[in-house]
C-alpha cells in the first residue's frame, strides 16, 4: 500500500482537532444546562435526548473526516504495467532576472518583453515538456519539466527580479541548474531532445559560462541563446518603495548602462551545437527556435516505455464516509421523530 498525495498526511491533525472541539463542545454545552436548571427540571427538558447517541452522532463525523482526507491521500494497492509513448522534446527556458533585465532599450521592458514572449511560444507547445529557470547572482528552479502549461504559466507570471534574492548575473549557473533538472528527471540516458532557452542579456560577472557548455553538451544538452537588448545599450531604471525613480548606479556612484553582449551568448551556443538569436520581435526569435530547431528533432526522439501504474483505491474510504455520513443523518431524523410522537 501507498498514497499518491502522501504530502496531505499532516491534515489528519485536522481530525483531532474536530474530535477535541466535540468534546470541549459538549462539556460547554453539558455545564451550560446544568447551570440552567434543577436536575428534576433538567430530565424533563431533556427527554428523549440519549447522550450515547449524541457520542455516536460525533464520532461518525469524526471517523468521516477521516476518511476523506484518507480518500484525498489517494491509497493505493497494488500496480499494473503500461506501455506509454512518449514523444516531443523537453525545453528549460532559463529567464535572466538580474536588474539589467529591466533596462528599457526593449519595450516595456527586457524583462517583461521576455515573459511576453515565452507566454506566446508555450502556445506552439504539442507534447512538449517545459520548465522555467529564473537567474541572477544564482539558479533556481521556479517550474520543473512538465505538461502542464497552466501551472508553468502561474510561475512565469510570478517571475521577477525579487525572485532571485542574490543579485548579479551568473549565467553558468544557469546552465548548470539545467543539467541538475535534467539528471533528476531521468532524463540523463534518454533519447528525448533536450533543450535549454537561455534569455539574457548576456552581460555575465561571475565567468566559466563555456566551461558551463561543456558540461551541457556532455549531458545531451543543446543550447539555444536569445541575446535580449541593443549593443548602444540603455540605462537602468529602477523603482524605489515609494515609487520613486531613479538610475541603477555601481559601487562607485556612476550611473549604470547595460549593453548586450552577444560574444559570450554565441561561444555558448556555438559549445553546445545549438544556435544564438538576437531578439527580434515580438516573440524574440522564440517561435524560429522551437520550429526550426526543437519541433523539426521530434521524429528522433519517441520513445515507448512500460511505466508502473499504480492501482488507485480512494474510492473504498470516501464511499465508507459518505455511509457513515448517511447513518448519521439517519440518526437525526430519529430523534425528530420521536420528539414528534
Amino acid at each position: 500500500m501507498r498514497f499518491g498525495n502522501y504530502q496531505l498526511v499532516y491534515l489528519l491533525w485536522g481530525v483531532v482537532v474536530v474530535a477535541i472541539f466535540y468534546v470541549l463542545a459538549f462539556k460547554s454545552r453539558k455545564k451550560a444546562l446544568t447551570s440552567f436548571a434543577t436536575a428534576e427540571l433538567l430530565k424533563d427538558i431533556t427527554q428523549g435526548l440519549s447522550y450515547r447517541r449524541v457520542y455516536v452522532k460525533a464520532a461518525l463525523i469524526i471517523i468521516s473526516i477521516f476518511l476523506c482526507i484518507v480518500a484525498l491521500m489517494r491509497p493505493q494497492f497494488g500496480f499494473h504495467l503500461e506501455e506509454v509513448k512518449r514523444g516531443g522534446s523537453d525545453v528549460l527556458i532559463a529567464v535572466d532576472v538580474s536588474k539589467s533585465m529591466l533596462a528599457a532599450d526593449v519595450k516595456p521592458n527586457r524583462l517583461l518583453r521576455s515573459k511576453l514572449a515565452v507566454e506566446g511560444l508555450l502556445k506552439k507547445l504539442k507534447g512538449d515538456r517545459v520548465g522555467l529557470i529564473g537567474f541572477a547572482g544564482r539558479a533556481f528552479l521556479f517550474a520543473p519539466l512538465t505538461a502542464d502549461y497552466n501551472g508553468f504559466l502561474l510561475a512565469l507570471n510570478d517571475l521577477s527580479m525579487k525572485s532571485v534574492p542574490v543579485g548579479g548575473t551568473d549565467i553558468a549557473s544557469a546552465i548548470d541548474e539545467a543539467i541538475k533538472v535534467y539528471s533528476i528527471s531521468g532524463e540523463e540516458k534518454s533519447t528525448k531532445m533536450k533543450s535549454l532557452i537561455l534569455i539574457t542579456d548576456g552581460e555575465d560577472l561571475e565567468g566559466g559560462t563555456v566551461e558551463a557548455a561543456e558540461r551541457a553538451k556532455a549531458a545531451g544538452i543543446k543550447i539555444y541563446a536569445v541575446g535580449i537588448g541593443t549593443a548602444e545599450g540603455e540605462l537602468i531604471q529602477i523603482t524605489d518603495e515609494k515609487g520613486g525613480v531613479s538610475f541603477l548606479k555601481d559601487e562607485s556612484g556612476n550611473i549604470v548602462k547595460s549593453r548586450l553582449d552577444e560574444g559570450t551568448l554565441e561561444k555558448i551556443a556555438l559549445a553546445t551545437g545549438g544556435a544564438y538569436i538576437k531578439a527580434t520581435g515580438a516573440d524574440l526569435g522564440l517561435d524560429l527556435i522551437y520550429e526550426e530547431k526543437i519541433a523539426s528533432g521530434k521524429n528522433f526522439a519517441t520513445e515507448d516505455k512500460m511505466e508502473r501504474r499504480y492501482n488507485e483505491k480512494f474510492q473504498y474510504p470516501l464511499a465508507a464516509a459518505l455511509l457513515l455520513l448517511m447513518i448519521e443523518a439517519l440518526i437525526n431524523r430519529g430523534i425528530r421523530e420521536k420528539r414528534k410522537n
